[in-house]
């Protein structure tokens, strides 16, 4: 299989169109979980925006771009979110569908729902803000793709993306096909994720779990195209069970925004959006942190991070959600390791292990560790640069999860 390769922040800000297990608080300490799931509506996809396309200062007008997700849990109607959280202008959906996926761009016939807003079936989005389409009826599978079609019209300021999707979508500048069952107008394709954020599902899943990261939650390293990110692989061991949202941003730190980069911004900062903004929550699972110890700046003081994983968990307990905490997954060998940086990783993961902060542990570290150099990932997960796994590290470290904690 092809394997999506590690990319850095610099590289990421560039990604456009592209035309060719541990101790736990008592459950009392987490609030009362019946809110959930409102509606039925549950969450079965999710890609957290990340930035503006650059260069890109007129939008994408006149283009039809169909986004390929993958769910996670399935139900018998769905509702789809677009964001415009980092245009500058206000942003017209003048058609936007959904269906599920037969083969590359084509709908599986029978599948296509044209999607409304307030029963409009154009919707205006201001800059920095979010849309939310009417249900459809769509019987959707779990463990499934689904095409998410926008068709903009006109010029709409700078285009809100998530860059690593390791996943083809396909797109066509030729006007409005989001209704098109066929895939022959989509003679493009792209690797990122455009103005879609989220698909909900109705009448399937109890509820829905969002992993907040960074480029290990978001699959760098990871084979393209075979949904081999740890929370696809902790979505497989669900069965349908929970949603499963991929809350995470290639190079994203706790603390510190970087600006242009592609990265988001801080989590912190983002957690409204991108957490407790999103359907049917029952448990966030955070593995964050490495970035801010192994990024320029580098942060050495640990308690500047578990500072951040207190507001964290302080925030999610306050909406009811039960908050797992994965320790930071070992780097030596990566190119700006050294000894000063590992002592930060250690007191953190010591944190996160001992601190009794967290309603559980997912001990991430544990699970691919090297057992003959456990400050370095063993060879077997390791996608090659010695930060990232590779898909049987990912696939390692959604075992470690403990399903009897979400």
């Amino acid at each position: 299989m092809r394997r999506f390769v590690a990319v850095s922040a610099a590289v990421l800000a560039g990604i456009g169109l592209l035309t060719t297990s541990g101790s736990a608080n008592p459950e009392s300490a987490v609030p009362d979980l019946a809110q959930h799931a409102v509606g039925g509506w549950t969450g079965t996809w999710a890609a957290a925006p990340a930035a503006a396309v650059p260069n890109t200062p007129d939008g994408y007008p006149g283009y039809s771009i169909r986004n390929v997700v993958h769910t996670s849990a399935g139900g018998g109607r769905a509702r789809v979110h677009l964001s415009n959280a980092f245009g500058a202008a206000p942003l017209t959906f003048g058609h936007v569908t959904v269906a599920v996926q037969g083969t590359g761009p084509d709908a599986v016939p029978g599948t296509l729902r044209s999607l409304t807003f307030g029963g409009a079936p154009s919707v205006v989005v201001p800059a920095g803000a979010e849309a939310l389409s009417d249900p459809v009826n769509l019987r959707i599978p779990a463990d499934t793709n689904l095409l998410v079609t926008t068709y903009v019209p006109e010029k709409s300021g700078p285009v809100t993306y998530h860059p690593a999707a390791a996943q083809t979508s396909y797109f066509t500048r030729n006007g409005d096909f989001a209704a098109s069952e066929s895939g022959a107008p989509y003679t493009e394709q792209t690797s990122v994720w455009h103005y879609v954020s989220g698909v909900d599902v109705q009448g399937g899943a109890e509820a829905s779990i969002v992993t907040l990261g960074d480029s290990i939650t978001d699959g760098v390293g990871s084979a393209a195209g075979a949904n081999h990110r740890w929370p696809d692989y902790l979505a497989d061991r669900l069965h349908g069970r929970f949603g499963v949202l991929n809350a995470g941003i290639s190079a994203n730190r706790l603390l510190l925004d970087v600006p242009g980069s592609g990265a988001g911004q801080n989590a912190l900062s983002r957690f409204d959006r991108d957490v407790l903004g999103v359907g049917g929550v029952r448990t966030l699972i955070v593995l964050e942190g490495i970035n801010d110890i192994q990024q320029t700046p580098h942060q050495t003081d640990p308690d500047a991070i578990t500072s951040a994983y207190r507001q964290l968990v302080a925030q999610a307990h306050a909406r009811g959600i039960r908050v797992l905490g994965g320790t930071l997954t070992p780097f030596k060998g990566w190119r700006v390791y050294d000894d000063t940086l590992e002592a930060t990783r250690q007191a953190v993961n010591t944190f996160i292990r001992t601190g009794g902060v967290f309603d559980g542990v997912v001990d991430f570290d544990a699970a691919v560790r090297d057992p003959a150099d456990p400050l370095r990932m063993r060879p077997a997960y390791d996608s090659g640069d010695h930060l990232h796994p590779g898909d049987a590290g990912y696939e390692r470290m959604a075992a470690a999860v403990r399903l009897d904690r979400l």
